[in-house]
């Protein structure tokens, strides 16, 4: 069955909330919604995370991007940038990039940070250039989505965003929940056109 891969990184659960709100707008869009994450990793290097997490969603695995129909890609922002955890998972996708397995798939982009201007469009910049390397093709949030204009939150053309806000305790507001629905129902859509095309 075809599907969106929801990718993320979550250390406070901010960015885990907004990879549910997108997976609402993907099974709107039409599309199941595969929620999936990756293991925190260590400066240690004999240090290793359990294979299963805990709670929450599994953990990705290779066949799970090569085989989406699309991908929503979702990272806080560290330092403008994303999350080590993510890049290391994205550093071992060789292989799929060899065989052009992503080639033209359709993929959106989603991040949080814990102050307003604490670099979420870099971020969501910085986790583009990868999946522009794999040949994906990359789409936004257009401003026809009127909460774009006026969001006080989060909320760009080239993604979702949240402001968590200092102790990452501040909920998604309507605004950002909105953008994150639109945004995963979009990915759905031109998902399912590619697919049938």
């Amino acid at each position: 069955m075809s599907y969106v891969l929801v990718l993320f990184y979550s250390n406070s659960g901010s960015t885990e909330a907004m990879a549910k709100q997108i997976a609402r707008g993907v099974e709107k869009g039409g599309m199941e919604a595969r929620l999936r994450t990756v293991p925190k990793v260590s400066t240690v290097c004999e240090a290793t995370d359990e294979a299963v997490p805990s709670s929450g969603a599994p953990y990705a695995t290779m066949d799970d991007l090569e085989n989406c129909s699309g991908l929503a890609l979702g990272s806080p922002a560290r330092f403008g940038n994303m999350a080590a955890p993510l890049k290391y998972f994205l550093d071992g996708t060789s292989a799929l990039w060899t065989a052009g397995a992503l080639r033209d798939k359709p993929a959106a982009l989603f991040t949080s940070s814990t102050s307003l201007h604490g670099g979420q469009e870099t971020t969501l910049l910085t986790m583009m250039l990868p999946l522009l390397h794999h040949g994906m093709a990359l789409i936004g949030i257009p401003y026809t989505e009127t909460e774009l204009m006026h969001t006080k939150g989060g909320g760009t053309p080239y993604g979702a965003s949240h402001h968590a806000g200092f102790e990452n305790i501040s909920e998604l507001s309507d605004d950002e929940s909105a953008l994150c629905r639109a945004l995963g129902e979009r990915l759905a859509k031109i998902a399912c056109r590619l697919e049938t095309e």
